[in-house]
């Protein structure tokens, strides 16, 4: 096994007093695996964070994501750091074939143990298991062995229907039919739009990455779900208009939920933004040239690392023992709690939303930090 401390020049670029503390390069010649894991910021507690699985990852994604898990579990008031890790890999490989993979990278991550991994894009409950299995410590695990599926119940998507309704009330939206786009119909989108249906909200265009679905009279969740619990792409949808991947940017609506990569609003499609509330579900989704020109059209932006806290509240509740009711409440109290304190100090200090959670999570961070020795 080649393990190596290292980073990049862009990670340095981006580095501060905040951390990372450790960017370890993982490579094993004999499975393949190649992995980047970033553990950004520990003062608050051991670093909780997702392993992503995907061909065009990288380091510095790594250590944004990380950051981004360090102010979301800070904002979150979670005793728990921020970490991130990215698996070079096409997470639709076949399933031997990956649980190789991910079990050489639980085993390279063994001595890493202010790391506490858990799911994201391109890994679930069954990888976390048999990272268990390997070295005795995740998140997101599956029922069967006392984990709370975070994905299985949605626990992010969850919460941010919490954040669309505060949100909603700051920006004077009804949710009543309002018209929802979601961008990455996957674990977390469709449970938002789940919880959002149950709130009165009419999902009007999905898209996953063959393209984007749209009938601006509503989608049918219930057919929705069985197209892609049979693994198959939204244009089997039987009716509505098949768009372009990237058309779901522009789609009309009163709500827009990015839940797919990062930087997929960015300052060359900015413009095409036509909702008054985006409620980012992925992490790092929009650039942040994209984030203040939205400012300066009136359309709010709630920040990812407080509207899609859901999971590793959920994922933090799991590995101190707690219950799935436990989670929910607990991501009812927090988000509301959170995205009402942002939102009404953007207000009060004119500042970009993002600005303001920031601030909120850095005065967290920073408090525990004079608390240690490290």
């Amino acid at each position: 096994m080649d393990q190596n401390v290292s980073a990049s020049d862009a990670v340095f670029r981006f580095a501060d007093e905040l951390g990372p503390i450790k960017i370890v390069h993982v490579h094993d010649p004999a499975t393949g695996l190649k992995a980047v894991v970033a553990i950004d910021n520990v003062a608050c507690g051991p670093a909780i964070g997702g392993v992503r699985m995907a061909v065009d990852v990288s380091t510095e994604e790594a250590f944004r994501l990380a950051r981004a898990m360090t102010f979301k579990n800070a904002a979150a008031g979670l005793p728990h750091g921020g970490g991130k890790s990215v698996i070079f890999a096409d997470p639709k490989m076949n399933l031997a074939e990956k649980e190789r993979i991910v079990r050489a990278f639980a085993r390279a991550i063994r001595d890493l143990v202010e790391y506490i991994p858990g799911p994201d894009m391109g890994t679930d409950e069954r990888c976390m298991a048999w990272v268990t299995d390997e070295i005795g410590r995740a998140t997101g695990l599956p029922s069967e062995i006392g984990g709370i599926p975070l994905d299985e119940i949605g626990a992010t998507g969850f919460g941010l229907a919490v954040a669309v309704e505060v949100g909603a009330r700051h920006c004077g939206l009804a949710l009543a039919g309002a018209r929802v786009a979601v961008q990455g119909y996957g674990s977390v989108g469709r449970h938002a739009a789940r919880f959002l249906a149950a709130k009165g909200c009419v999902l009007v265009a999905a898209a996953d990455s063959a393209g984007t679905l749209y009938d601006p009279n509503g989608l049918d969740l219930d057919k929705l779900d069985a197209i892609k619990a049979a693994g198959q792409r939204l244009e089997r949808y039987p009716a509505g208009q098949k768009l372009d991947r990237d058309a779901i940017v522009g789609i009309a609506c009163d709500i827009w939920i990015p839940a797919a990569r990062p930087d997929v609003v960015r300052a060359d499609n900015v413009e095409t933004i036509k909702a008054r509330l985006i409620v980012q579900g992925a992490n790092i989704p929009i650039t942040p040239e994209a984030e203040t020109r939205l400012h300066e059209r009136g359309i709010l932006s709630i920040p990812d690392f407080i509207a899609n806290a859901g999971g590793v509240i959920c994922a933090a509740t799991e590995f101190h023992g707690g219950t799935k009711s436990a989670a929910f409440a607990a991501i009812n109290e927090k988000i509301n709690a959170n995205t009402e304190t942002v939102l009404a100090e953007s207000r009060a200090h004119g500042l970009l939303p993002r600005a303001a959670a920031v601030r909120l999570a850095e005065r967290r961070v920073r408090a525990a930090m004079e608390l240690r020795r490290r």
